[in-house]
């Protein structure tokens, strides 16, 4: 068996959108060095026609494109697609990064951004990401019921009470995982940022205030008095069964 350090993403297709195009050719060299296969392209048009004729399994976009706004292809994939997507942009005020997560961005990156930076974010939206067999991670072996919906962390999906599939995106479905593993219990911010996004990540307090309420509107049966999915303000988040 190949050992080389491209093996594991060989075959993760990459959708790569900026305007910059000594930016755009700095990180396909970087990625595609590490095994990655990168479709770039230098606006939101052209960006969406690559993505319907062969979807990647990561979206780079850069907010600020010559022809749509950056925004408006995150909705535009995410309408069909659960794949993860990491927005970069020079647009650095948390109203504009709760919008981006709000449209279904997974990650939001700051330019200007180190490269190493940049390459562990991807790495962790990927790991966000469902195994293609399906294969759960190991000791995820229940199912929480609730009164309004079911998580089963064997199959990694949700129902609604009645049988109905939720659809998740990666990261919501990784946010409901961590509070669903001990249903009860206080899971404090910092925790859940770690677990769901990785160690750098701290005080992004505004991701975990999209993601709480993009499940409630998902799951709740009303998202404005939720039963299930409890803030605990200042200290976390827990699941009530």
């Amino acid at each position: 068996m190949s050992n080389q350090p491209g093996d594991a993403v060989a075959r993760t297709r990459v959708l790569l959108v900026d305007d910059d195009p000594a930016l755009v050719r700095a990180l396909s060299i970087s990625l595609r060095a590490r095994g990655y296969v990168v479709h770039a392209c230098h606006d939101g048009r052209s960006a969406l026609t690559q993505w319907r004729r062969a979807p990647a399994d990561l979206v780079v976009v850069d907010l600020g494109l010559p022809d749509l706004d950056g925004v408006d292809v995150v909705r535009d994939v995410r309408a069909r697609s659960t794949v993860p997507i990491l927005v970069l942009s020079a647009r650095q005020s948390e109203a504009e990064k709760v919008t981006a997560l709000d449209a279904g961005a997974d990650d939001y990156v700051t330019k200007p951004f180190g490269l190493e930076e940049l390459l562990a974010r991807v790495r962790a939206a990927l790991r966000r990401k469902p195994s293609e067999d399906g294969t759960p991670p190991a000791g995820h072996d229940r199912v929480v019921r609730t009164s309004s919906f079911v998580v089963n962390l064997t199959a990694q999906h949700v129902t609604s009470i009645t049988g109905t599939t939720v659809r998740l995106t990666p990261t919501e479905w990784h946010v409901l995982e961590v509070l669903a593993r001990t249903p009860g219990d206080l899971i404090g911010q910092g925790q859940l940022l770690h677990e769901v996004w990785g160690p750098a990540y701290g005080s992004e307090t505004n991701y975990l205030r999209v993601y709480i309420a993009q499940l409630r509107r998902k799951l709740e049966t009303n998202p404005a008095r939720p039963q299930h999915i409890l803030t605990e303000p200042g200290r976390g988040y827990r699941l009530a069964p």
